[in-house]
């Protein structure tokens, strides 16, 4: 049987929005500035550039299909995006995604040129992914050794994928 589809619709990337998956970095003249700390536990951190293509994921007329998310266990991932629109799905870290009903917890971010977002330790993310034919190229600060610490929640699995779509992007 095939599994059944959830639209979720990408919003405009916002601090405030993003907020129940992680922070967004300020100036360092802003009063908030410090106020945040990455977690490295097998202090590990590492800077590189990532991309991801457009033919890592299926394209549905309407959006991307979204089958699995990761998480980090032991840490934090700083991203930025460098050169094209993109977006990321992402879910709060204490998602069990044991049930079809956990993938309603699911919400979708528009990412622009130089948006740039630390994900939680644990929370849960698909991408960013870019929205057109061009790779996606991201400012990545994660763990070395990210391979062994990623857990992955399989949608497909529980009988239910999420399709991510932009509306007037």
């Amino acid at each position: 049987m095939a599994a059944a589809t959830r639209r979720v619709e990408a919003e405009p990337f916002d601090p405030e929005r993003w907020a129940p998956y992680g922070w967004v970095p300020v100036a360092d003249t802003d009063p908030a500035d410090g106020d945040h700390r990455l977690t490295y536990e097998w202090a590990d951190a590492h800077v590189n550039v990532i991309s991801h293509a457009a033919d890592e994921v299926e394209h549905r007329p309407d959006g991307l299909r979204c089958t699995g998310l990761f998480r980090h266990r032991t840490h934090t991932q700083v991203l930025m995006v460098l050169n094209c629109a993109a977006v990321v799905a992402v879910a709060p870290a204490d998602t069990a995604f044991d049930q079809p009903a956990d993938v309603d917890r699911i919400e979708a971010f528009l990412l622009r040129p130089h948006d740039m977002l630390v994900l939680d330790r644990g929370t849960w993310h698909w991408g960013p992914f870019p929205l057109g034919d061009e790779p996606v190229r991201l400012f990545n600060v994660q763990g070395l050794r990210y391979a062994e610490d990623n857990d992955r929640a399989d949608l497909e699995g529980l009988g239910v994928v999420a399709d991510v779509v932009v509306s007037g992007g």
